[in-house]
């Protein structure tokens, strides 16, 4: 991997504060196994297409006494529905793992086998060919230590459709990110149960999907996978459609030592409308952070991709909490007035899409209805 110097001079070696925290988890994982951990598997919710899969998963080392079904994100089950009596807890216990860096897993999706490698943070991101038909499928993931957890896929079909894409913090979970302090109180401190839902938002999500499994539904957000599971206990105590999770690793990169939110879900982004290219998508976000900007900018490029934007907008109390000032962020992504609207960066130039603004759910409902998304009955 190469990076570049102050100087703009080009080095292959990773950044330093990569090279500490590898030589921090190397020294970790050594320690533990000397314990008795033996290598286990967190299954996250995956998606895919015709002949191909994309396998969400990390690799950790867990103690003897935890077994399998108890350890965080165990089965990908919360992604497309949790029990109902799944435990709340505080969201540090969450960042208590220790993952294996470069470990490997066995994947048998099908009749087709794999393996799988995982990356520095021991996360498993990979596609794979697979003989799946459309639909909701199990996926047995195995560590090399023989221990397995099953991941749930979706294959979406060849025909054409319609799909959708959220945001979560503030848009259907009220985190009022990105203020550090709040946020770090939030998925740190505060007890997962204690979250607070956007009022109406489910609603909206239960009517643009028509309550179909099918619907193709990912939840694309700058949080931690280390939260992952929480949030998806939280989606479906709250009746959201069930979906993958498209999360970041916080922590140094091979380039800093932190990763860009923004470019995340742009990469994201851009790799759905690519891999899916029969899907157009529903993008459905707040007006707090950068999600005008960044679907602006997916608009611009694949126009034909996209069926409609839909913004929640912040209280002003929510928008002091976000980013500190009581108004939306210096842009204009929408026009409530008609389809066509102003882009995210105060430029003149119109988007070729519906573009629906309010303050929650509910509301958004009503102007969908009004603009005829909704399928029909």
């Amino acid at each position: 991997m190469t990076t570049t110097s102050a100087g703009g001079a080009v080095s292959r070696r990773p950044h330093a504060a990569a090279r500490w925290e590898d030589r921090l988890n190397r020294r970790v994982v050594a320690v533990l196994r000397r314990r008795g951990w033996t290598e286990r598997v967190e299954a996250y919710a995956g998606y895919g297409g015709p002949g191909w899969v994309r396998v969400l998963a990390r690799v950790v080392l867990a103690a003897p006494a935890v077994a399998d079904a108890d350890l965080p994100g165990a089965g990908g089950a919360e992604q497309a529905g949790a029990p109902e009596d799944a435990p709340a807890v505080r969201g540090w216990r969450s960042f208590a793992t220790a993952q294996v860096p470069g470990g490997r897993l066995h994947a048998r999706i099908g009749t087709v086998e794999h393996d799988l490698p995982a990356d520095r943070g021991g996360y498993v991101d990979v596609v794979v060919s697979s003989d799946l038909p459309p639909g909701w499928h199990d996926v047995v993931l195995t560590s090399v230590d023989g221990r397995s957890s099953t991941a749930r896929i979706h294959v979406v079909g060849a025909e054409e459709q319609v799909g959708l894409v959220s945001d979560i913090d503030d848009t259907v979970m009220v985190t009022r990110l990105p203020r550090p302090l709040v946020a770090a109180w939030n998925v740190l401190v505060r007890s997962e149960s204690a979250r607070e839902p956007v009022p109406g938002m489910s609603r909206l999500y239960a009517a643009l999907t028509g309550g179909q499994e099918r619907f193709p539904v990912v939840y694309l957000s700058t949080g931690a996978w280390n939260a992952g599971p929480a949030i998806a206990r939280f989606l479906h105590r709250h009746r959201y459609p069930g979906g993958p999770l498209l999360l970041t690793d916080w922590g140094p990169t091979n380039t800093g030592w932190f990763r860009s939110g923004r470019e995340h879900k742009r990469a994201q982004l851009e790799r759905l409308v690519t891999e899916l290219p029969q899907v157009r998508w529903l993008l459905v976000g707040d007006d707090g952070q950068r999600d005008p900007e960044v679907y602006a900018e997916v608009v611009r490029r694949h126009p034909d991709r996209v069926r409609a934007v839909l913004l929640r907008q912040l209280t002003f109390a929510e928008h002091v909490l976000a980013h500190g000032a009581p108004v939306p962020v210096p842009q204009r992504p929408a026009d409530r007035g008609g389809p066509a609207a102003g882009t995210g960066t105060g430029a003149e130039d119109q988007l070729p899409v519906e573009v629906l603004q309010g303050p929650d759910g509910d509301a958004l409902l009503d102007e969908a209805r009004r603009r005829g998304l909704l399928p029909d009955a």
